[in-house]
């Protein structure tokens, strides 16, 4: 009898622990991942740059051991696999337009930053365990997400760029502040010149031509941003680039 009792109150306690197990999962499960927080170069942005994007380096040359400690984050917060791709996405369009504005205040004043040498190109920040330049973060990185939108996110520090946005980038507005971004440039009269029949736009849009074709035509991702809506046999042509220095 008591061997009888014995095994009945092990069974129960078996079963209780199966019962709540599901739950304890659940739980776990439901915990939302942190996200990384990119407070102080969004403190600099607004801070240092316009709402028309103009940047005041002499301004973020007085603030470069803040823009320094930024970058400090940033190394010692590198992506993994688990990241979520819009926390990724947050991560390098960020770090990208924050190591190009470092570049310019080393070397700052300067015109434009193809008056330096190989700019895209210098390997001057280790985030991780790696050295980066710009290029490995634009093209091997970025490029590579299927996310045409991060060519008006990332700003090469020039006037006929994209406008650097006065907020940092994050996880939580990502799809909202590329849309931003991207209609902003096209509506940017100064970059592109839109009509129903004939464009006049940025280069940008024939150096990386394949990256807005992923799911249409060039003229069918121009239309899903733009407010006139742009023949499929819309003639077009290119604007000069001008590489002074957006500030």
């Amino acid at each position: 009898m008591k061997t009888l009792t014995t095994c009945i109150l092990s069974l129960i306690v078996l079963l209780s622990f199966k019962g709540i197990e599901p739950e304890k999962s659940q739980r776990i499960a439901t915990v939302p991942t942190q996200t990384f927080n990119h407070s102080i170069f969004n403190n600099l942005l607004q801070k240092h740059v316009s709402q028309e994007g103009n940047v005041d380096y002499k301004g973020f040359k007085t603030d470069a051991k803040k823009l320094n400690d930024y970058i400090n984050v940033l190394q010692s917060n590198h992506p993994t696999n688990s990241w979520a791709k819009k926390d990724k996405l947050a991560y390098w369009i960020n770090a990208y337009n924050a190591l190009t504005i470092d570049l310019i205040i080393r070397n700052y004043p300067i015109k434009s930053i193809k008056d330096l040498k190989n700019p895209w190109g210098q390997r001057l920040w280790k985030l991780g365990d790696t050295w980066y330049n710009l290029e490995d973060i634009e093209h091997e990185i970025l490029r590579k997400m299927n996310e045409p939108r991060i060519h008006f996110a990332i700003v090469c520090a020039s006037y006929s760029c994209p406008k650097l946005q006065n907020e940092a980038f994050t996880a939580a507005r990502i799809e909202d502040q590329l849309t931003k971004a991207t209609k902003e440039f096209l509506s940017d009269k100064t970059k592109n010149e839109l009509s129903k029949d004939d464009i006049k736009i940025s280069k940008i849009f024939r150096w990386f031509k394949k990256d807005f074709e992923h799911h249409g035509s060039l003229i069918d991702f121009l239309n899903q941003y733009s407010d006139i809506n742009i023949s499929a046999k819309a003639r077009i042509d290119y604007s000069d680039y001008n590489w002074n220095l957006n500030d």
